[in-house]
């Protein structure tokens, strides 16, 4: 080998050897240390979510109907994600206690199928969430939150749901994603040319809108009194997990972690049962609603 050739070579032979280097240094203080047992001390296992596949779908609750409504609540944050908070008071806690909660109550009241997005501290993909809900054909998505403020004074809760909602552009992106091989609102995608199915599309967008309004103003008038709002108008954003064009969702932004007041309700009993009995009751009214139209 010519001597540019050699000079090209050795960055690349250092590099390979590195690890090797490390590995044999480790062993050596290990031994030096008095800490070596066998050579098995040195094998990492990782747990690996299983390649290639979709995530498990949670237990349904309550009757054993399926023409019963079903709602998924989904707790925000979990596992390594422990969203706002310091302390013994974070977020993704919060967050399952209210979602506890809510289901606790709907099925008391019978009537309605609740599922949980998660039932202890694991850590989903946003589009995990509303795919959860998509896949067990849910009527209701509602994702559960604590905000959080550099301004301690800041409190009360907000009801957000999706903005942007209806543009040609995603649904053309949202047709193609379904490959019109699936069913929006109750109409067949499939044999339909691209241009109709982003219509359709486009269509159920307008209308999961209109019933996502629908539901978040009934949270905004049962909690009247009852819960305090930063905001008691509407609001929108751009929510990823809010993103689905046949499933009507909100996210309900419980209150001000970061506000002692706030934080102090969301992790009593007494505020996780008034958030509870709240947010049920707007269920309620309107899944009642939307039989009267049916």
């Amino acid at each position: 080998m010519s001597r540019p050739a050699v000079i090209r070579a050795l960055p690349l032979t250092l590099l390979l050897l590195a690890p090797v280097a490390i590995f044999a240094a480790m062993v050596a203080v290990d031994r030096l240390g008095g800490g070596h047992r066998s050579g098995r001390d040195y094998v990492i296992r990782l747990a690996l979510p299983p390649s290639g596949g979709e995530i498990g779908l949670p237990r349904i609750q309550g009757p054993l109907d399926a023409s019963r409504p079903l709602v998924v609540i989904d707790a925000g944050h979990g596992g390594h994600d422990p969203g706002a908070g310091a302390g013994a008071i974070r977020e993704k806690a919060v967050t399952l206690a209210l979602a506890e909660s809510l289901r606790d109550r709907l099925l008391a009241q019978g009537g309605v199928r609740v599922a949980l997005t998660r039932e202890g501290d694991r850590f989903l993909l946003l589009p995990e969430r509303a795919g959860i809900a998509r896949r067990l054909k849910a009527d209701l998505f509602i994702s559960i939150h604590a905000d959080s403020a550099d301004n301690p004074e800041a409190s009360g809760a907000t009801v957000y749901t999706l903005s942007g909602v209806g543009s040609s552009e995603a649904a053309g992106r949202l047709a193609a994603a379904e490959n019109r091989a699936d069913t929006i609102n109750g109409v067949q995608l499939t044999g339909q040319s691209d241009a109709v199915s982003a219509i359709l599309v486009d269509l159920a967008q307008r209308e999961t809108a209109a019933r996502s309004e629908e539901f978040a103003h009934l949270v905004l008038r049962e909690g009247e009194g009852r819960l305090r709002f930063r905001e008691r108008g509407l609001q929108s954003a751009a929510f990823v997990v809010l993103k689905s064009a046949d499933l009507p969702s909100v996210l309900f932004e419980a209150g001000y972690i970061s506000n002692a007041v706030d934080a102090a309700e969301l992790s009593s009993p007494q505020g996780q049962a008034a958030f509870a009995e709240v947010t049920a009751r707007a269920i309620r009214v309107y899944f009642a609603r939307r039989m009267e139209v049916q």
